[in-house]
């Protein structure tokens, strides 16, 4: 299978976080050859037993993904199904090209998506169309994808990369620790709110760099 997400991705998944929760940078995530991710590798998938599911290594790589310190963004060209399709769901943001097929066919196989579908994809899309899905194991095309807010942008195949690192750098120009903090509050249960976003925000009141920031916009609008 073509980009299969077979145990050597997984181990240099691991690796790649490791680097990145270490000196956090935004992650572009993206595939070759027209396919992002093909899904697992049905021959090693096909030998694993209870242990092996029990161990989740899949859903515990991609849960460290979704964790990164910085945002996460998913390139998607081609298919994405399977596993692929749940790692692009464990991103922060997507884009696609027209020739993009997302979807989870695992139920046709004997198994169910268990590395994040169950629940990020009703998180994205709502329940109702994440349960029409992942029981149809229907693929979903690129103009549906966009409709239904799976992603959020659709470039032609030639642009996809500019357009992935012209969102990279457009969250890069606005504050490393305000942008963290962010993606923290986004991640926080709905229980947790409002006492995280004010926690976060009062950590950021008292950054360098919220002073010299306002005191930059403050002069330039005052130049005007």
């Amino acid at each position: 299978m073509r980009n299969a997400i077979d145990q050597a991705t997984i181990d240099a998944l691991h690796a790649l976080c490791a680097e990145l929760e270490a000196e956090p940078r935004i992650l572009i995530l993206t595939g070759a050859g027209g396919v992002f991710a093909s899904g697992a590798d049905i021959a090693q998938l096909r030998e694993r037993r209870a242990a092996d599911a029990l161990a989740g290594i899949n859903a515990n790589c991609f849960v460290r993904i979704h964790e990164l310190p910085m945002p996460v963004i998913a390139a998607i060209d081609g298919y994405a199904l399977g596993g692929g399709a749940e790692l692009a769901y464990a991103a922060d943001l997507r884009i696609g090209t027209p020739a993009l097929k997302m979807g989870n066919p695992e139920t046709g196989l004997g198994i169910i998506a268990a590395a994040g579908a169950s629940w990020r994809l009703r998180e994205i899309v709502g329940e109702a169309r994440a349960a029409e899905l992942l029981l149809t194991g229907r693929l979903v095309g690129a103009d549906e994808a966009l409709a239904i807010g799976l992603v959020t942008a659709v470039h032609e195949a030639s642009g996809l990369m500019d357009a992935a690192h012209a969102l990279a750098d457009r969250i890069a120009a606005n504050d490393r620790a305000a942008t963290i903090a962010m993606k923290r509050a986004l991640a926080a249960p709905r229980a947790a709110h409002p006492q995280v976003d004010l926690e976060l925000q009062a950590e950021l009141f008292e950054s360098p760099e919220k002073e010299r920031r306002m005191t930059a916009f403050l002069e330039k609008r005052s130049r005007r």
